[in-house]
């Protein structure tokens, strides 16, 4: 799952990840049609941008983490100590990131014995 609300930058995202062989929903421009989707969907992972059209992905954070689905942040805010709780303790990719960190953190965390506490911020 991908919630991002810039297209060519969640298109990018897209290609990437298919193209290392995962299977995509999204991009979700806002906070609103991801949280639509999820009504009847549950993503293996997600990747999330901080900043959408409708306000942030914190909803969206903490339904995922409610479903115990793992999920990174790929954001051009920087990482802080003081993020929201529905953000800690999952990687933190700034934009730009190279493609091939997004793509080896989405495949840690879609790995079946991934656990939250298994990260820390991303570089």
């Amino acid at each position: 799952m991908i919630v991002e609300d810039q297209v060519l930058i969640g298109l990018s995202l897209e290609a990437y990840l298919e193209d290392a062989g995962f299977s995509v929903a999204g991009p979700f421009l806002s906070c609103a049609d991801a949280l639509q989707w999820l009504e009847h969907h549950t993503p293996q992972v997600a990747v999330l941008d901080v900043m959408l059209q409708d306000g942030t992905s914190l909803l969206v954070a903490q339904e995922l983490k409610e479903r115990h689905t793992p999920f990174a942040i790929y954001s051009g805010l920087p990482f802080t100590p003081s993020v929201p709780d529905e953000l800690q303790g999952v990687p933190w990719l700034e934009k730009p990131a190279p493609r091939e960190q997004l793509t080896e953190t989405v495949a840690r965390l879609s790995r079946a014995d991934a656990r939250p506490g298994d990260f820390n911020r991303a570089r």
